[in-house]
């Protein structure tokens, strides 16, 4: 067994007994860490209130060797975002980013790239709904399942020039990306984008973009739907916030 310290993002948590409780955190060193933390539902705990979800603390755990929970010795708080109990767009937002986090991602898997995304989103007061479509679009691609949008997925022709802002663009999530119009006949499941959606979906997927695009209501309608599809179909299950997400 090893001990190991951490900066961790609150995803979920148990009562386990009387005084003990598990928490589901998501670190940036190690990943999804679930750990007991024995006297952590006590009021005069060590843990103070770092238990609460989607805080930011600073953790130390002994890590089993033979797998099942760890077990957290040490947690003390970090950060909290008080616009989420005033807000209940911002606060649906960071539940659906705990669910996608503590559900979508396996134990031990860091991604560093994905914690920074959800601080970050977590840190805006009132989130626009392409800052959370850019955050799907991070956990998609951190899980290796970033959604093709140069070229066609199929025949692997650019598609980059080819496309007049009267088109129609068709996705395929079978296939994973968009398909040329010689290859649609090929493909089974498909989405129909407007040119609009398909050049605002390449400019989100932009690590350094800089200017979030505004949505207009076809792009919010195309793009909230064919994300929506794409994170039930890796989650195996639509995400219980994603309606309280999408009505935002």
């Amino acid at each position: 067994m090893s001990t190991e310290q951490a900066i961790a993002l609150v995803v979920r948590g148990t009562d386990w007994s009387e005084t003990s409780r598990i928490t589901t955190l998501f670190t940036r060193e190690f990943g999804k860490v679930r750990a007991l933390a024995k006297g952590g539902r006590r009021l005069r705990s060590s843990f103070e209130i770092a238990f609460d979800l989607l805080t930011v603390c600073r953790v130390v755990f002994i890590r089993k060797n033979s797998g099942g929970l760890d077990l957290l010795t040490e947690a003390q708080m970090a950060q909290r975002f008080p616009h989420l109990r005033t807000n209940l767009r911002s606060l649906n937002i960071g539940y659906y980013i705990a669910e996608l986090l503590s559900d979508g991602t396996q134990d031990y898997d860091p991604h560093p790239v994905l914690f920074d995304a959800a601080l970050a989103l977590l840190n805006e007061p009132l989130p626009s709904i392409a800052r959370v479509a850019m955050f799907e679009l991070a956990w998609l691609k951190e899980l290796g399942y970033s959604p093709r949008l140069d070229a066609c997925t199929v025949c692997e022709r650019s598609m980059v020039n080819t496309v007049s802002p009267e088109d129609r663009v068709v996705y395929s999530p079978d296939a994973g990306g968009v398909v040329c119009s010689e290859c649609v006949p090929s493909t089974r499941d498909r989405r129909s984008l407007s040119a609009a959606t398909w050049f605002t979906l390449q400019e989100l997927v932009q690590a350094d973009v800089r200017v979030v695009p505004d949505f207009t209501p076809q792009v919010r309608h195309e793009v909230r739907g064919l994300l929506g599809q794409l994170v039930s179909s890796v989650l195996g299950r639509r995400p219980r916030l994603l309606n309280d997400v999408d009505a935002t």
